[in-house]
C-alpha cells in the first residue's frame, strides 16, 4: 500500500442506508455491515474493478480458507466473467455490484457501491441454520478489522493497474 493509500479515510457505517440494503439478494439479513473509504477517484473505476481487484487481488488465501473452509462457502473454481473470486455476480448496475455465494449453513452478498467519493463495501448475510451465527459471530470481528485494510488495498491496486 502506497503512503496516499495508507492514510485515506475508511469508516464504518452503522446506519445501513435502505438504498444498499436493496441491493442485497438477502431480503432480511442476520448481519450486515458497511465500510466506506473517502476518495476523490472512487468512480474513476467501475464496480467490477473495484470487486476483482478486492476480492480477486487483495483478498489472501486466507479469505479463501474461510470462505471455502470455516464457512463452507460454493465458490466457483475457476475464473469466469460471471464471477469475481468465486462469488457469482448476482446483479450489477452502473454503480453497483451484488456478488452472492451460498453455504450449507448461510448464505452471503458482498455489495459494492460508488457514489461520488466513496466507495462502499456491505457485507450482507442470512443464517441459513442455527450454527451459522455462532460461526460468523467469530469470525465477523476479524472481517471487520480487515475491511478498512482491504479497501484501501484496492484503491492501491485499481490506481496500479491504470498506470
Amino acid at each position: 500500500m502506497t503512503g496516499r493509500d495508507a492514510e485515506l479515510p475508511v469508516f464504518q457505517q452503522h446506519r445501513i442506508p435502505e438504498a444498499i440494503l436493496a441491493l442485497g439478494t438477502v431480503a432480511d439479513p442476520d448481519y450486515i455491515d458497511l465500510f466506506t473509504l473517502v476518495t476523490g477517484d472512487a468512480g474513476d473505476w467501475s464496480p467490477e474493478q473495484w470487486a476483482r481487484a478486492a476480492f480477486g487481488d487483495v483478498a489472501s488465501l486466507r479469505a479463501q480458507f474461510i470462505w471455502r473452509v470455516l464457512l463452507g462457502m460454493r465458490l466457483a473454481r475457476r475464473r469466469s466473467p460471471d464471477h469475481v473470486a468465486g462469488w457469482r455476480i448476482a446483479a450489477r448496475g452502473d454503480n453497483w455490484i451484488t456478488l452472492a455465494a451460498p453455504s450449507w449453513m448461510l448464505t452471503g452478498n458482498l455489495v459494492i457501491h460508488i457514489d461520488g467519493e466513496h466507495m462502499s463495501l456491505a457485507t450482507i448475510i442470512n443464517y441459513d441454520r442455527p450454527i451459522a451465527g455462532r460461526i460468523w459471530t467469530r469470525l465477523s470481528a476479524v472481517h471487520r478489522s480487515l475491511a478498512p485494510g482491504l479497501l484501501r488495498d484496492a484503491h492501491a491496486t485499481v490506481r496500479a493497474k491504470r498506470h
